[in-house]
């Protein structure tokens, strides 16, 4: 199966967050030690070198890339890639400290593309819009208000019980004073996209919010699970305004949740 077949399948099921990656697709992705992700090592560009050393593991492949005596390391859906080949990838976003645990191995640094840079009419890889390794968003990178994930209007999910439960409009009315904060949030499993950077990630409705504004819709990493269709609380920090770079921002979303049903 090609590249962009696989990544279109992980999509279809890919966040669409509030605002506006990870291998080992057929087993969770494993959790990192203590992951530093960081949105300022974001490449600029392509990445690109000669192919040193590869690997497959879960439906992914692991590329090591030489150029000018420095060696990157680079995860990308399965492709056939070998040892000796010139190869460029997309640009993708860069995480410390990241153990396989289906390769036991851990890589000091490792950038998760989306997959190779597509070459252009000037005989230069050029790098697609968005970054689909990383969910997308209700809103969209560019703001627009088109939600991927709209409104089930038949859902009506009581509220959680307790001092630190609001609805999913709560969530966004009062951002700036729960930044940060635990909260517990009963809702709705509308979607679900499993393994993406060490996660699992949930989309959760209560009837709540509004689908033109995108309060409607709240996102929930954890590394529980749940199935589209389970009524489940969600416990975890809330955090306004989350932006994992390349244009992806979210409103809000609470992360490292337990999930309860």
């Amino acid at each position: 199966m090609k590249w962009t077949t696989m990544l279109l399948c992980m999509l279809a099921f890919a966040l669409n967050g509030a605002y506006a990656a990870s291998p080992e697709k057929a087993a969770p992705m494993p959790a990192a030690k203590t992951p530093s992700v960081k949105t300022e090592n974001m490449q600029p560009a392509g990445l690109s070198g000669k192919v040193v050393e590869t690997m497959n593991a879960g439906g992914y492949t692991y590329v090591c890339l030489e150029k000018g005596g420095k060696k990157t390391w680079v995860a990308v859906p399965e492709m056939k890639v070998a040892v000796g080949e010139e190869r460029s990838f997309q640009p993708g976003q860069t995480m410390n400290n990241f153990t396989s645990k289906t390769l036991k191995r851990t890589f000091d640094a490792i950038v998760f593309s989306s997959g190779p840079a597509v070459a252009s009419t000037n005989g230069k890889s050029a790098m697609p819009s968005g970054h689909p390794a990383l969910p997308s968003t209700s809103e969209g990178a560019s703001g627009g208000k088109s939600p991927a994930v709209p409104k089930d209007k038949t859902v009506k999910v009581e509220k959680a019980t307790g001092v630190n439960a609001y609805t999913v409009a709560e969530i966004y009315e009062k951002r700036i004073e729960l930044n940060k904060k635990p909260v517990a949030v009963r809702g709705k499993v509308v979607k679900v996209s499993q393994g993406i950077m060490g996660k699992n990630w949930i989309h959760l409705q209560d009837g709540s919010g509004d689908q033109q504004k995108g309060t409607h819709n709240l996102v929930v990493t954890t590394q529980g699970s749940a199935a589209v269709g389970d009524v489940v609380t969600a416990t975890g920090t809330m955090t306004k305004d989350k932006d994992f770079g390349a244009g992806y921002l979210y409103k809000v979303i609470i992360e490292d949740a337990k999930i309860a049903k």
